[in-house]
């Protein structure tokens, strides 16, 4: 967890502020899972630190959910190119991705379980990053 924590400081995800009083605060959770290698035995435990969208009120703190996505036939159409022509092809896990962009709406959240700061205890998150489970 300290260095998934780690990792959205560094990537300055969020600010510690003050809450407003008229902000809607959406929570947080750790999430926990094992992680298999490419022959389905465990290699690693995985956490990641994700937002509960369902708390988000459209037209407030979020515009339109999407998400991009390839589809089964690309992936399959450059397997069977990079097959017939004898490339190599890797496979590589990327630890502490964070693919979503800046957010340009205000989202607040609570401060992380286990990551309360002792001199703020009452200041939340205001997101510049996007989480796991946003609507954004």
């Amino acid at each position: 967890m300290q260095s998934e924590f780690d990792a959205l400081i560094r990537n300055t995800t969020c600010d510690l502020v003050s809450r407003p009083c008229d902000a809607n605060l959406i929570r947080c959770m750790w999430i926990f899972k094992h992680e298999k290698n490419s022959y389905g035995s465990f290699e690693r435990y995985k956490v990641r630190l994700v937002s509960d969208g369902r708390s988000q009120v459209a037209g407030v703190d979020c515009d339109e959910t999407f998400i991009p996505v390839v589809k089964p036939a690309t992936i399959r159409t450059v397997l069977t190119i990079a097959l017939s022509k004898s490339w190599p092809i890797h496979q590589l896990d990327i630890h502490n991705a964070f693919l979503h962009g800046d957010l340009h709406e205000t989202v607040y959240m609570h401060q992380p379980l286990g990551f309360r700061d002792s001199h703020h205890p009452d200041y939340v998150c205001r997101l510049k990053k996007s989480l796991y489970g946003l609507k954004q």
